[in-house]
């Protein structure tokens, strides 16, 4: 099974989802299921893992109901607050659903950078092992230190790194980058994602190439076991084409075994996410 692990669905609001900035035209209107199964196919993917984008349950219910009515998406990465009092409760709710695989918070756009260690926040982040939920980790690479001191405090919960926090590929400056994604890729309860990278470069002019340094730095940090291909659809369509989003990554792993591969596309999401 080869699953693309990082999607999104939307009805495009102006309002909700204000960071579809003017400057972000392509993507400011509807992407449903009907829009996505094409380009799968195209691909010779077989489904996919839903991610919210936006912070509230109702998407939560929404990307369910859209699981229900199409196969092909094997899970859903929704939101709830993990800061409420009332977490608990919500998680229970919420684990009668068998494709709702984990939560995600948009931890990047917070004003703190220490925002993974708020207390209130980790009381619900420590709930999620007991429900067999899953947590994405959404940051920019300032707060790579922060993340790797936040998956250290729960050894036992599966977290997963989106979009390689985001390295800057038009400066090409990844020290600070690579410095701390080898810390938490020290943590083997951490996995990593391999997307979102052509929307973090020069989305007119980027090359192949741009992301090979980054892509050998994952490879090394953590292995073959630990990565998973995601699009990052639609927010792609900004820089490229669903199918040359997959083909990066298609080329810098061609030179791997084909059971490496087999995990890359598919394995190690089904057994992240439990598909």
């Amino acid at each position: 099974m080869k699953i693309d692990s990082h999607q999104h669905f939307w009805k495009y609001h102006p309002v909700k989802d204000a960071w579809i900035s003017d400057a972000m035209k392509t993507i400011q209107r509807d992407f449903l299921p009907h829009d996505l199964w094409p380009l799968l196919q195209e691909s010779g993917l077989d489904g996919c893992v839903a991610v919210q984008a936006d912070q509230s349950e109702d998407e939560t219910d929404f990307l369910l109901q859209l699981a229900e009515n199409h196969s092909f998406i094997k899970g859903i990465v929704g939101w709830v607050d993990l800061r409420a009092e009332t977490v608990e409760e919500r998680l229970a709710h919420f684990a009668q659903f068998s494709k709702l695989k984990g939560f995600r918070h948009i931890v990047q756009s917070e004003p703190g950078d220490d925002f993974l260690l708020n207390p209130d926040f980790c009381r619900g982040v420590e709930l999620l092992a007991a429900y067999d939920f899953t947590y994405d980790i959404l940051i920019f690479p300032r707060h790579l230190p922060f993340a790797e001191t936040f998956v250290s405090w729960f050894p036992e919960q599966r977290f997963v790194l989106d979009h390689l926090a985001k390295p800057d590929f038009k400066t090409a400056q990844f020290d600070a980058w690579e410095q701390g994604i080898r810390a938490l890729a020290a943590h083997p309860n951490v996995c990593c994602k391999v997307s979102g990278m052509v929307t973090e470069a020069d989305w007119n002019t980027w090359k192949t190439e741009d992301f090979s340094y980054c892509l050998g730095v994952l490879v090394s940090a953590f292995g073959l076991d630990r990565l998973l291909f995601g699009s990052d659809w639609p927010v792609c369509l900004l820089a490229a084409s669903y199918r040359e989003t997959c083909a990066v990554v298609e080329r810098y792993f061609a030179q791997f075994p084909a059971e490496a591969q087999e995990k890359l596309w598919g394995g190690n999401a089904a057994a992240f996410y439990h598909l």
